[in-house]
């Protein structure tokens, strides 16, 4: 059925198409399932390498029984009129989901999420302890992260309490600080050139993967400056400043 809840017959499907090496998008399709379903079952139930039908399926039939007497989500974090609770419960999940797709630890995938979606944009560490019902060194831990990739600032209020900010221009900068992480590598490779002799087959790959870094991280730069203003511009509002830079053919 789709939409419906996963059966174990369907994850028994998924640890195959797992097994197989296929995409989640085709065990998707096979399923008749959209995609983060799949994305989503997988990452929560110990990511491809270590899923297993059988306890995938006890592991949910056990979050289900425990979440049926304790709604408590709702009361901790109320939804301003007409936003639906449980579809945005929903969003947080399949969010949260996607950012453990991309290499993030699920406790700051979780701390991302909730920052993401706060109207404020902004909340204490309190808070983020209350709302994930964890430790407070788990939340530190996790802010630590993410302020090292530059998606988090951090600022004190006038009661003189931590708050973690993400906004637009944190954005931009973390994708500039994640073009430039290249720059060492880039360098080292580079030394590597001389070290091993210019005409070696060890230092050609060397330098191809040096240039090919070099242009990956200034076309990731360039691109960010010409849409930087996206991020200051509201829905909807076209710019003539973020059409896609000229290729090598048109000079």
């Amino acid at each position: 059925m789709p939409g419906g809840r996963l059966t174990q017959q369907d994850r028994q499907q998924i640890a195959l198409g797992l097994a197989d090496s296929l995409p989640y998008a085709e065990i998707a399709r096979r399923l008749d399932r959209p995609t983060s379903t799949i994305t989503r079952e997988v990452m929560r139930n110990g990511g491809p390498t270590a899923y297993r039908a059988d306890l995938a399926h006890r592991a949910t039939e056990r979050r289900a029984h425990r979440r049926r007497p304790a709604s408590s989500r709702g009361s901790q974090s109320p939804q301003p009129p007409g936003r639906d609770a449980d579809a945005v419960a929903e969003y947080e999940e399949t969010l949260t989901t996607v950012l453990m797709a991309s290499g993030l630890p699920k406790m700051t995938a979780r701390v991302l999420t909730c920052l993401f979606v706060t109207d404020a944009g902004s909340v204490t560490a309190s808070h983020l302890v209350q709302r994930l019902q964890v430790s407070p060194a788990s939340i530190s831990k996790a802010i630590a992260f993410l302020e090292s990739q530059s998606l988090v600032r951090r600022e004190r209020d006038e009661r003189r309490r931590d708050r973690y900010v993400v906004d637009d221009e944190l954005f931009y900068q973390a994708t500039i600080a994640s073009a430039r992480a290249n720059d060492q590598l880039v360098e080292t490779a580079r030394r590597g050139v001389a070290i091993l002799g210019p005409h070696t087959p060890a230092a050609t790959r060397l330098e191809n993967i040096a240039r090919f870094l070099d242009f990956i991280s200034e076309s990731i730069v360039r691109a960010a400056e010409q849409a930087r203003e996206v991020l200051h511009t509201a829905p909807g509002t076209t710019s003539n400043h973020t059409t896609p830079a000229p290729g090598p053919d048109h000079g």
